[in-house]
C-alpha cells in the first residue's frame, strides 16, 4: 500500500516526533498531540503540545484514512507490521534510530480478548497474532525511542497468557526500558465507560514511569466502595449534555427481539426477561452475554462500547423511539453519541459506513484515558511543566519524593 505523506506546518516540524504502531483511527495518536489540552471535553482545536505524530501504520487503510482525516500532520503507512521494516519507518518519519521521542500503540487484542475464549488456541495462548507484541519490541529496539507506551487488553494480563505476558516484560527489561504496568479503569480519568485497559510504559533512561493518580471514582463490576472525596464517575447523560443528533438510518432495534428490547429499563439487559425481574419470563438466568438487549443508565457510565456488535448487543440508548408501524423501539447510539463516550472531540471525522465507524471507534482507546498516561509521562521526561497540584505531586513521585498510590 502507498504511504500517504504528511504535509506538517513549520511549527509541526519543531515538534518531538513519534512513532505510532497498531494505530487504527487514532485514539493514542490523538491523546500524544492532544497531551497539553485540558482534561474532558476536547476542545476543536488542540493546545500546543510538545509532540507529533510523524508517521503511523496500520493493516486497516480505512483506519488509517480516518486517522489522517483528523492529523493531517501524520504519514501513514498502511500494511502488515510483520513486513514493515523499522527503518521504513524511520524514515517515513525523516528520523534515524534514537529520534523518536515515544513508540506508541495497542496489537490488536483479539487474542488476549475474552470474547475469544470459545475458541481453544485463544484460551491457550496459541493465537498466532501474538507474535504481534514481538514487533512491537522489534521496532522498539530498533527504534530506541526515549519512552514507549504499550496498550491491550486486560486480559493479557491473565494466568492463560503469563507466558506472553512475562516474555514481553523480560524482553523490555533486557532492552534497559525498566517497564512498568498497570490496568487502568477509564471512568476513573473522566471516560463516561467502564473499560479496562492494560497500560505498560518504559523508559529508555531506565528510570520508572508512575502512573497518574486517578481522576474519578465510582462503582464498577468490581468496585463497591470508593474515594468520595474524587468527582463520581461521569455518566452517559453527563457526556451527552448539550449534544444535538439526528436520526441516523437503521438505528431502531428491529427483528425478534424489537419488542423485548424497547421493553428493557434503563441500565438493564435481558435479564429483566426472566424470572427473577419484572419483565417477561423469556430467558434462563446468565445464559446470554451480559451486553444482550443491554441499554444505558442514564446517570452510570456506559458499559464498553463493542467494535463489532451483533444486531441485539448494546448498549442501546435509554429512550425509546417510535416505528413507522407506531411500536416502540430502542434505538442504537448515534455517531456523536459514540464520540462522547470516547471523549473524542466533537469534530472527530470517522470514513466509512455505519458499522465500518463503530469498528473503529470500538476497537480505539479513550481520548482521555490515552491522555492521562501520555500527559504523565510527558511530565516525568520533562516535555511540559506541572499545572495543577495533582501534576506537580506526579513529577515530584517520579523523582522519589513521594509516591502516589
Amino acid at each position: 500500500m502507498p504511504v500517504k505523506p504528511a504535509d506538517p506546518t513549520d511549527s509541526t516540524r519543531a515538534k518531538q516526533p513519534v512513532i505510532s504502531l497498531f494505530s487504527g483511527a487514532g485514539g493514542l495518536d490523538l491523546a500524544v498531540e492532544r497531551v497539553a489540552d485540558g482534561p474532558l471535553r476536547a476542545p476543536a482545536v488542540p493546545a500546543d503540545g510538545p509532540f507529533r505524530v510523524a508517521v503511523a501504520t496500520d493493516a486497516a487503510p480505512q483506519a488509517l484514512d480516518t486517522l489522517a482525516l483528523n492529523l493531517p500532520g501524520t504519514s501513514t503507512l498502511p500494511g502488515d507490521i510483520r513486513e514493515t521494516p523499522t527503518s521504513e519507518l524511520l524514515r517515513i518519519g525523516s528520523m534515524s534510530e534514537g529520534d523518536a521521542a515515544l513508540v506508541v500503540g495497542g496489537p490488536p487484542c483479539t487474542p488476549f480478548s475474552k470474547s475469544g475464549f470459545w475458541l481453544a488456541e485463544k484460551r491457550e495462548s496459541r493465537d498466532p497474532n501474538a507474535s504481534l507484541l514481538e514487533e512491537y519490541v522489534r521496532v522498539v529496539a530498533q527504534a530506541r525511542p526515549e519512552a514507549f507506551v504499550l496498550e491491550n487488553v486486560q486480559a493479557l494480563t491473565y494466568k492463560t497468557h503469563e507466558g506472553h505476558f512475562k516474555q514481553l516484560l523480560s524482553t523490555l527489561s533486557e532492552l534497559g526500558y525498566n517497564p512498568q504496568w498497570k490496568t487502568l479503569l477509564a471512568a476513573d480519568y473522566g471516560v463516561p465507560q467502564l473499560r479496562k485497559r492494560v497500560f505498560i510504559v518504559g523508559r529508555r533512561d531506565g528510570k520508572a514511569f508512575q502512573f497518574p493518580e486517578a481522576t474519578h471514582a465510582g462503582p464498577s463490576e468490581t468496585t463497591k466502595t470508593w474515594d468520595l472525596t474524587k468527582p463520581l464517575h461521569v455518566s452517559a447523560e453527563e457526556a451527552f449534555a448539550g449534544l444535538t443528533t439526528v436520526p441516523e438510518v437503521g438505528e431502531l432495534v428491529e427483528g425478534k427481539y424489537g419488542e423485548l428490547a424497547a421493553e428493557v429499563p434503563g441500565g438493564q439487559n435481558y435479564l429483566w426477561h426472566t424470572e427473577r425481574y419484572g419483565g417477561r419470563n423469556e430467558f434462563k438466568w446468565r445464559s446470554r452475554y451480559w451486553t444482550f438487549l443491554l441499554r444505558l443508565a442514564p446517570d452510570r457510565p456506559s458499559s464498553t462500547l463493542q467494535a463489532q456488535p451483533g444486531p441485539y448487543v448494546g448498549p442501546f440508548h435509554w429512550e425509546n423511539l417510535t416505528n413507522t408501524e407506531g411500536a416502540l423501539r430502542a434505538r442504537r447510539l448515534r455517531v456523536p453519541e459514540l464520540l462522547r463516550l470516547m471523549t473524542f472531540p466533537d469534530n472527530f471525522r470517522v470514513v466509512g459506513s455505519r458499522a465500518d465507524i463503530q469498528r473503529q471507534l470500538g476497537n480505539a482507546v479513550p481520548l482521555e484515558l490515552g491522555k492521562a498516561v501520555l500527559r504523565a509521562l510527558t511530565l516525568q521526561l520533562g516535555y511540559i511543566e506541572a499545572e495543577t497540584d495533582s501534576d506537580d505531586r506526579l513529577v515530584r513521585s517520579a523523582s522519589g519524593s513521594i509516591l502516589i498510590s
